[in-house]
């Protein structure tokens, strides 16, 4: 009965932390402070009920600040293809850099056009 209740406590901590994360990229263009608010409120709610944010969204979180990025507001992307492809995420606020490597996708894309 027990873990019952809390398989359905995360399950609807996932939901609510999914459609905050929706509002805060559909709000933030028009009016940021709300949109960094859903994004805090989102990320809080992950970290109290032990629920890892989605991997879609979980590099619209810098490391450095805990803000929400919202590409070319306050964080910049780019693309970096020398030895190791990878995308460069650059935090507008605290300037704290992050490097996704994309190697794997870039190789999938190469196979799949064969």
């Amino acid at each position: 009965m027990r873990r019952k209740a809390k398989k359905r406590e995360k399950d609807l901590a996932m939901q609510r932390i999914v459609r905050l994360l929706k509002l805060a990229d559909e709000v933030y263009p028009s009016e940021p402070e709300l949109g960094l608010r859903y994004g805090e409120l989102a990320r809080r709610l992950a970290l109290r009920t032990k629920v890892r944010i989605p991997e879609q969204w979980r590099w619209r979180y810098c490391k450095g600040c805990g803000s929400f990025l919202y590409p070319g507001i306050n964080a910049d992307v780019r693309t970096r293809d020398r030895r190791l492809p990878h995308l460069v995420i650059r935090c507008r606020l605290c300037g704290e850099m992050r490097r996704i490597p994309y190697l794997r996708e870039k190789r999938i894309r190469r196979v799949a056009s064969r």
